[in-house]
């Protein structure tokens, strides 16, 4: 292994996008790189075939380049490299390390059943481990190879997160480490690539702990350096429960379609379980690489609160339409653009932004908020007061078409017949965008124009 860091991401192409828990490891992992000027690597872990999704590697790596997280090689493919891990699993055993196993299903089923009965943990009981396997049994039969942990003694290996950790090795499985169809289990193939690719890093989810001193034991038993750990806690719901494909939106293309910019969702990600040294909340993905310090992740799990996320994606959209510079204030009304695939004029919605941006806490939003301004409203949330609609119809009649304008006559309008003014606006706003709430009524107007304003009357 060089001296120079390289990290990776390894997701598995069994789901339906990039898991949100998966573009957090994966920014760690990219800073990491980035801030030492080292490597980012993308590796595709698809030797699961049972579940493997097609399609799924592809939209992985389209919410990657999205997100903004390049990797600087790959994607790899474990698929690809079954005979490099048939290698290392025969030296293994060939070394007294792992071991042929011929155990049915149907006895490996019974077994388990019986430690169940017995309340004790599921585990391989080394029926096979003491038997000495003849060439022409491991031609003829099936077999997966099993690695074979020392009986006594402990396994240690430091987390650069959480310190020293330490198990017990008859508390170790005998872990599957090439299946009976020659595709590794993952214990097999992240040791190899890992040790192959030079990653010197290994920062995953906190439930890969369990599994490291199997990986410990691979790097000691075929005389490789290990990289060092880090094991980042798990993201959280506000209530403590693990996020759930069931309950909760997980994937990152949710995010994409719900109208959240990608800088916004990283910066979220990056406050879960580090804090900026500078207690800012704000900030960009350059400034968290030189900043941002692996060793003060917190182990409490992050909560990952979807309004938070909200609040801070309002806050970039608000940023960008305040800017001095015209390049910034253009990127909202661009990604609109985009977002609505273009259905609406670009120049009508750089008009409208101005109204509706201090609501706007996704993309998605400026539709519902300003939807009125390129589609009549189908329906009313209630009925309009006539009389009421009249006054400022007559005055709007009579006046230039400038929003200061307008208020000096409906205000006029509304003493010279006795009615509250405000009570006009309102109507005035439910007639022409079909909700009681939205953004400066008269202000409105004024990009609506005249002929289309007097039109909704009707």
């Amino acid at each position: 292994m060089t001296g120079q860091v390289r990290t990776r991401i390894a997701p598995s192409p069994t789901g339906e996008n990039l898991h949100i828990g998966n573009a957090y490891t994966a920014l760690i992992n990219y800073v990491v790189a980035k801030q030492h000027g080292g490597q980012f690597i993308v590796r595709i872990e698809d030797t699961d075939r049972t579940r493997f999704v097609e399609g799924s590697e592809a939209r992985i790596l389209a919410s990657l380049a999205w997100l903004g997280i390049r990797y600087d090689e790959g994607p790899y493919h474990q698929s690809e490299r079954l005979p490099l891990y048939k290698q290392y699993a025969d030296k293994l055993v060939e070394n007294g390390h792992a071991y042929y196993c011929f155990c049915t299903a149907e006895r490996l089923a019974q077994m388990r059943k019986e430690q169940e009965a017995r309340h004790e943990p599921p585990r391989y009981d080394g029926h096979c481990r003491k038997v000495k396997s003849e060439k022409s049994k491991v031609k003829s039969e099936k077999y997966v190879i099993r690695l074979k942990v020392p009986e006594e003694g402990t396994t240690t290996f430091t987390d650069l997160i959480r310190g020293e950790i330490t198990f017990e090795n008859k508390l170790i499985d005998d872990q599957v480490l090439l299946k009976s169809d020659g595709y590794p289990t993952y214990h097999l193939g992240v040791v190899v690539d890992d040790h192959l690719m030079e990653i010197s890093h290994v920062i995953r989810g906190e439930e890969w702990i369990s599994s490291t001193p199997k990986h410990v034991l691979l790097y000691q038993f075929l005389g490789w350096k290990l990289p060092v750990y880090a094991h980042m806690p798990l993201l959280r719901n506000p209530d403590k429960s693990k996020l759930s494909k069931r309950k909760n939106p997980v994937w990152v293309s949710w995010y994409r379609e719900q109208g959240f910019l990608p800088e916004a969702l990283l910066n979220y990600l990056a406050t879960m379980a580090w804090a900026h040294p500078e207690g800012k909340e704000i900030f960009s993905l350059d400034e968290m690489i030189r900043v941002f310090d692996l060793a003060n992740v917190q182990t409490t799990a992050p909560v990952f609160d979807i309004e938070k996320l909200r609040w801070m994606n309002g806050t970039y959209l608000r940023s960008y339409q305040s800017s001095a510079r015209l390049p910034a204030r253009q990127v909202v009304s661009r990604q609109i653009f985009d977002f609505v695939h273009r259905k609406y004029s670009k120049e009508v919605i750089e008009k409208v932004l101005p109204l509706v941006i201090e609501r706007m806490k996704s993309l998605k939003e400026f539709e519902s908020l300003a939807g009125f301004f390129f589609a009549r409203p189908k329906e009313l949330e209630r009925p309009v007061n006539q009389g009421l609609l009249r006054v400022a119809k007559g005055a709007l009649e009579s006046c230039d078409w400038s929003h200061e304008a307008m208020e000096k006559a409906i205000r006029e309008a509304s003493e010279q017949t006795g009615v509250k003014a405000r009570d006009v606006f309102m109507e005035l706003r439910v007639a022409v965008t079909g909700k009681t709430v939205g953004p400066p009524i008269l202000e409105s107007l004024e990009i609506l124009g005249e002929e289309e304003t007097i039109a909704r009357f009707i």
